[in-house]
């Protein structure tokens, strides 16, 4: 239960318990009523600026911030707010502990609340996926023995003869020597990752049903359940282009009316016309195009890198052995460093993009800005995988009729066990290397290196300054060196391309989930001692929900489920293998799969000059095979594609449209059968707006009695809302916290 509780009025100061004045308010309430105010407030000696905003960005003051409540490490005297935060919440060492929601709330304000309850709600829910995707794992290598496909090619009395990876230089090779590479390839291509892929939707479903309703669980208890959204002040930069184009139109009367700091009528809106913003949107469309093509022109680098590196280790015998190795880990290589240099560079353009665009409002401008900062980093960081997934090994062509770029080098092939392993490759390197590189460097080592420079440059460190004067140095000089919080946008990024890495491959990359689990473990306290220690303390904001980036998480999870059917169907030899079972097989097994996924080729119709130079195989080659499903050499139409090829290719899209269509039922199915706000909730709320109308009824009859109105103000004022609807309820404005690890506890705001 939490006492009943209703919006401040100083009319009506007789319904609330106000037991000190001093303690009524909290601190982020105090701090957002002063920022508050001076947002509103004209200096007259700055040409009748409006608001505190308006001065920084002028530059005539450099900040403005609330103070943290003390020192977080200081021996002994009073255990103040910030200090029971480092203590149990901002140091590693607590990382097996509850986050305390309301203490951060009370903090830092709803909507850093809001983010760290959605952060500790999202790690939670890894633990489930990760120990299933563990198991899919363990399974994998429990039947890695008992695999069909993998024994046929590690069988060296098979003997496929396989044609040349390259021309001249690359000789011809056996099945076999791909052994440990198909044997890999089981441990990730297996059915088990089919149902996990399944469940991991449905995991995406219920995770984002399960923040719904402890959103509206925390709105309730926080008081947000109710609250309107207010009209925001213009951005300084809307009010400076206004101005310069009243200006520009020698408009006197608009200009005079907009100095003097009144609130903007419904006119202001068509001040900046679509004229006026036309430049910054073509600006803006224009240089995301040019980046997301930038963006793909590196894939295609590193695609071209992977083929001349390729052919030019196939020359020396000494490193032919090892082409597909070294060149795969090093591309990777590639892509990650570059991924990491574009996503500091696409953040730094995506706000410069917005701030041309001139939004009105602070809101506005961060929708914008994290709609563009996503697209750009979503295509920076899984364009590397997508066309491992879904292009390389395409468009390669057959022996005698190969695909050729750059005068004479072939398209990459995929590995003889299929790119599924490659794929895992591609996506954990670049997963764990993004995330062990932005937390320790990034998040951990700029900091600290800043921090050294300035000690460096013979900048003191905090109060050393004012050693001289003070022996105890002011909080706000104290709080001036820390750094300047510059909001949650890369903190909610950071976690939403990991919630796509979990989700969007997770068919070739069971593990993922484990890997993301043990980043967030840490990254919860790593973020919490930021803000708690090298942050300044930000304003209070109030917010009922995380906004846009919950149709963020919500549109990465539908895209999961086209993308993992396309894996299963077509990185995958899943469908393959069911096709050859149900329709190839002699017995009903997988007894013959290898020889029936490879076609024949007659090595005399190689191409003039492709042939193996000084070809140092063991016996000699009428027939090579390669991996496709086309017709033999014998056949009336050598090389067309055959009828395996085409029964695969309807059972692939058949698989995707099934797979996509059972997972959307299952996850609307989901959706229906979880309630949005939970029905304890539900109850409560009503419950108060029926006490909320008696109790204003009975205010109202007793205005009517004015002989026995200060007798019944003086009865009402000592009531509190109890448990029971008997009870007469008086709202209450003092903020009583109680666990602050439950959202349960009784808390009412003002």
């Amino acid at each position: 239960m939490k006492n009943l509780s209703y919006p401040f009025s100083r009319e009506r100061m007789y319904l609330y318990n106000i037991q000190d004045e001093d303690t009524f308010f909290d601190n982020a309430t105090r701090s957002r009523i002063v920022h508050e105010i001076l947002k509103r407030t004209t200096c007259s000696r700055a040409n009748n600026m409006m608001g505190i905003n308006s001065l920084i960005a002028n530059n005539i003051y450099e900040a403005a911030y609330p103070l943290h409540d003390g020192e977080y490490d200081s021996p002994g005297g009073d255990v103040n707010d910030r200090k029971l935060l480092y203590q149990e919440w901002a140091r590693y060492g607590v990382f097996y502990k509850f986050q305390p929601i309301d203490l951060i709330r009370k903090y830092f304000g709803e909507k850093i609340g809001l983010y760290f309850a959605w952060l500790g709600l999202y790690t939670s829910f890894l633990i489930p996926s990760s120990v299933i995707g563990v198991i899919v794992f363990l399974y994998g290598c429990a039947t890695i023995e008992e695999d069909i496909p993998s024994k046929e090619m590690c069988d060296q009395q098979n003997a496929f003869t396989m044609c040349p990876l390259c021309d001249k230089s690359c000789d011809y090779w056996n099945l076999s020597s791909a052994c440990g590479t198909a044997q890999a390839s089981h441990l990730f291509d297996n059915p088990a990752t089919v149902f996990f892929s399944i469940f991991m939707a449905l995991w995406a479903t219920m995770f984002l049903e399960n923040w719904k309703r402890l959103q509206m669980r925390l709105g309730y208890f926080w008081d947000l359940t109710g609250i309107e959204e207010e009209e925001e002040r213009p951005r300084p930069e809307h009010e400076a282009k206004v101005r310069e184009k009243m200006l520009r139109e020698s408009d006197k009367s608009l200009v005079q009316k907009l100095g003097t700091g009144g609130t903007e009528d419904a006119d202001d809106e068509d001040k900046l016309t679509w004229k006026d913003r036309l430049p910054g949107y073509l600006m803006s469309f224009a240089s995301i195009l040019f980046m997301i093509a930038l963006t793909f022109s590196i894939v295609f680098g590193v695609v071209v890198y992977r083929i001349t590196t390729a052919a030019a280790l196939s020359l020396n015998k000494a490193t032919r052995s090892n082409v597909r190795v070294t060149v795969t880990a090093t591309a990777v290589i590639i892509n990650l460093v570059v991924i990491l240099i574009l996503d500091e560079i696409y953040g730094a353009v995506a706000k410069w993009l917005t701030k041309i665009e001139v939004p009105k409002t602070e809101q506005t401008f961060e929708e914008r800005l994290v709609l563009k900062a996503f697209l750009l980093k979503f295509v920076n960081a899984y364009s590397p995988i997508f066309y491992v997934a879904f292009f390389k090994g395409r468009f390669v062509g057959r022996p005698g009729s190969y695909v050729y770029v750059f005068d004479g080098y072939r398209m990459e092939e995929c590995a003889p066990g299929g790119c599924l392993m490659e794929l895992c490759i591609q996506l954990s390197i670049i997963m764990l290397g993004k995330q062990l590189i932005q937390n320790n460097i990034f998040e951990i080592g700029v900091p600290k290196l800043k921090k050294l420079f300035r000690k460096l440059k013979g900048e003191t460190e905090p109060g050393e300054a004012d050693s001289a004067c003070s022996k105890h140095p002011e909080q706000w000089d104290l709080d001036y060196s820390l750094e300047p919080y510059t909001g949650l946008t890369p903190e909610y990024m950071e976690m939403i391309i990991q919630f796509g890495f979990v989700t969007l491959f997770v068919a070739s990359f069971p593990l993922a989930p484990v890997f993301a689990l043990l980043n967030n473990v840490i990254e919860v306290r790593l973020d919490a001692k930021k803000f708690v220690t090298e942050l300044r303390r930000p304003d209070a904001v109030r917010t009922k929900d995380i906004g846009i980036w919950f149709d963020i998480l919500s549109g990465i999870g539908k895209f999961s489920v086209i993308i993992n059917a396309f894996v299963i169907a077509v990185t995958s030899d899943f469908i393959p293998r069911l096709v050859y079972q149900y329709s190839y097989s002699h017995n009903g097994t997988l007894h013959g799969f290898v020889n029936h996924t490879l076609s024949f080729f007659n090595v005399s119709q190689l191409k003039e000059g492709t042939q193996p130079e000084n070809s140092q195989f063991d016996q000699e080659v009428q027939f090579c095979r390669f991996k496709d499903y086309r017709e033999p050499p014998w056949a009336p139409n050598p090389y067309e594609f055959s009828k395996q090829y085409w029964s695969i290719l309807s059972a692939r899209l058949a698989f995707v449209i099934i797979f996509q269509n059972l997972v959307m039922f299952l996850s609307v199915l989901v959706d229906w059968v979880i309630p949005d706000i939970p029905t304890d909730i539900s109850d409560q709320i009503k419950r108060e707006k029926s006490l909320f109308v008696d109790f204003f009824l009975k205010e109202e009859h007793e205005t009517l009695r004015p002989t026995e109105e200060p007798a019944r103000r003086s009865q009402g004022a000592s009531r509190r809302s109890g448990g029971s609807p008997a009870a007469s309820p008086v709202p209450s404005g003092r903020s009583q916290r109680g666990s602050s690890t439950s959202p349960g506890s009784q808390h009412t705001s003002v």
